[in-house]
């Protein structure tokens, strides 16, 4: 379905999808670049010009996360669709680690499905900078995009071989990264719950 879109509507339909994945389709963003760089071996796509698209299309769904909660703030939470992205806690979770952390929050929830919307919610709630956002944001997506284009790019015969091993690796990347963003989270909210017991006049913890 997505090559035949991609195939169809061009760039723009490579543009489209990537940013609708961004803010919350759900659509593994990695399949749009998979298929650009597909076709682009197959000659559908001119892959100077699909690479770039997959950049601009994915970094510009993650900005409208980003000033949607920017624009809205917390009133954003009164939504459905974000409240099932954005919880209350975890919004306090992400706002500890930001104010902790900064822009590194961006690189490190980029590459986890789950929590990127989120993160990136917060960080317009919190006012992250945005162009401390969009640098971060870009230089995670400069790596991780060209990457996955250049393997369906290069070894578009064998894909589903070479991914059966990249998965692998990815699903432990993830794993990481996961873990360590938790911990983040986790040390945050706990400095801020003895914080606020000691300030309220309360045995710290």
């Amino acid at each position: 379905m997505l090559d035949y879109v991609i195939e169809h509507l061009g760039y723009i339909g490579l543009f489209l999808v990537l940013g609708l994945a961004g803010v919350g389709l759900p659509i593994p963003e990695e399949l749009p670049i998979l298929s650009a760089g597909a076709l682009s071996h197959y000659g559908y796509l001119v892959w100077w010009i699909a690479l770039p698209v997959c950049i601009v299309g994915a970094l510009t769904g993650d900005a409208i996360l980003y000033w949607l909660g920017h624009h809205w703030g917390d009133q954003i939470l009164n939504l459905r669709l974000a409240r099932h992205l954005l919880t209350p806690e975890r919004r306090e979770q992400f706002a500890a680690a930001y104010r902790r952390r900064g822009a590194l929050i961006v690189v490190a929830a980029r590459h986890v499905m789950g929590v990127r919307a989120a993160a990136f919610l917060t960080a317009g709630i919190v006012r992250l900078p945005f162009w401390k956002f969009l640098a971060a944001d870009g230089v995670a997506a400069g790596i991780g995009i060209p990457v996955s284009f250049a393997i369906a790019y290069l070894f578009t015969d064998h894909l589903r071989d070479v991914l059966q091993n990249v998965h692998r690796a990815e699903r432990w990347i993830g794993l990481i990264a996961l873990v360590t963003l938790a911990a983040w989270l986790g040390h945050s909210a706990l400095r801020r719950s003895r914080r606020l017991l000691t300030e309220s006049g309360g045995p710290p913890a």
